[in-house]
């Protein structure tokens, strides 16, 4: 559920319309709804409410820094992957006390970072990363709160890019090895053992592989105690998927009622890491159309947004809805709507039968909240986007656009080139 729609033809953002803010910002732009990120949250809360529990939103959805401070006012943890991640959630306000630590590559300066912040754990990928953090530990004299992420084998049934826990995965240690992982780990002196962690994929879509993983964890976690390590923290992790096209996920509420009865038992922290399922459909991304070429078989939209502002469509083949920001009763016309970049795999839509646009007309990427900023890039030298959150009548710049200058930021000229 969002909060964009249409108003006497014209789309809105909660109580704004689109056009306006296209007209004062221009485009291309990330639009963003305070309503929305907020009922989305809330529905992780409230689905959980009655068993001890925290939500750590994961920044690699998004981690604009308006929007971590929203979630963290609201009592919000974060999941992090980078030195900057953590950065950017300590400096938007999130107790580190809430932050737990992933990625199978974390450098020595990170892992400093982490320890010396006092986050609440490292999520541990590999019996190498656990000896590095070991060592940095000890020469800090502190002890390193961890859990290991286990790979439990089970098929999310997603895209491939995206699912994180099958065997061949690069992600976590395979299940079957955890329990010698434990026992290292509680040899090291510079480690203390607070938790399991599993993440087995995202846009996930239905609730059967949740349950499987989830059941496996409990099982080494009972393992576990029977060789005198015991669990506080038990870390799902994230995945739960949004509707892009006409897919229907679980809600929050409906996860709850599968995987709750299964720790009534337990007395685990469960640690929840959404991304995609709070943010997803929490923004659009805005775009003009700049030409039109017309072939007898279809027609080619070209906008001013590109991959290199929502990568998506190019990375996975992702389907996005693609919505005039004024409707029209034009023609249906077959069309590929397909942006600036000098790549053949710069599209938004393809073989997509929309109203037929025109030139100037404004068009709204939906479901573009995650994995949209993010992933952006200068590819093609093109400054990145506008960011705007919208809260009610009222919008915000919360991203400025950035300009040719910022393109050269951190470059230098030798002197022999002077």
């Amino acid at each position: 559920m969002h909060d964009f729609k249409y108003k006497n033809s014209g789309l809105y953002a909660e109580d704004v319309p689109v056009k306006k803010i296209a007209g004062k910002v221009g485009t291309p732009l990330y639009i963003y709804s305070h309503k929305t990120f907020l009922r989305h949250f809330d529905a992780y809360r409230n689905a959980f409410d009655g068993q001890p529990h925290t939500i750590c939103f994961a920044l690699k959805a998004n981690s604009n820094s308006a929007i971590l401070r929203l979630l963290a006012k609201k009592g919000c943890g974060a999941d992090v992957v980078s030195g900057g991640e953590l950065y950017l959630a300590l400096k938007a306000g999130i107790p580190a006390r809430k932050i737990v630590y992933a990625g199978v590559g974390k450098t020595e300066e990170e892992i400093i970072q982490g320890l010396k912040a006092r986050i609440l754990m490292f999520n541990i990928e590999s019996s190498d990363e656990m000896m590095a953090i070991n060592r940095i530990a000890g020469s800090l004299k502190m002890k390193a709160p961890i859990a290991l992420r286990v790979n439990p084998d089970i098929d999310p049934e997603t895209h491939p890019y995206i699912s994180t826990g099958l065997k061949e995965s690069k992600f976590g240690i395979p299940i079957g090895e955890a329990l010698e992982n434990y026992k290292l780990a509680r040899k090291l002196p510079n480690l203390e053992i607070l938790g399991i962690h599993k993440h087995i994929g995202s846009q996930i879509t239905t609730i059967r592989p949740f349950v499987d993983a989830l059941q496996k964890v409990i099982l080494l976690a009972e393992t576990l105690k029977s060789h005198g390590i015991e669990i506080q923290h038990l870390n799902m992790g994230g995945g739960l998927g949004i509707p892009y096209n006409d897919e229907h996920p679980p809600h929050p509420e409906e996860l709850s009622k599968a995987i709750l009865p299964l720790l009534k038992d337990c007395s685990f922290n469960l640690i929840l890491e959404p991304g995609r399922s709070i943010a997803g459909n929490a923004g659009i991304f805005v775009t003009r159309v700049l030409y039109l070429k017309k072939y007898p078989q279809k027609e080619f939209v070209i906008v001013d947004g590109g991959m290199n502002d929502l990568l998506r469509p190019s990375l996975y083949n992702a389907f996005h809805n693609v919505l005039p920001v004024r409707k029209n009763s034009r023609k249906k016309v077959l069309t590929d709507i397909v942006g600036p970049i000098c790549e053949s795999g710069d599209f938004f839509a393809k073989n997509r039968e929309v109203n037929r646009l025109s030139q100037g007309d404004l068009v709204a990427v939906m479901s573009a909240g995650a994995y949209g900023f993010t992933m952006s890039s200068n590819y093609n030298s093109r400054p990145r986007v506008a960011e705007v959150l919208v809260k009610g009548s009222e919008f915000f710049v919360v991203r400025e656009r950035e300009k040719y200058k910022d393109l050269t930021k951190g470059t230098k000229i030798p002197e022999f080139l002077k």
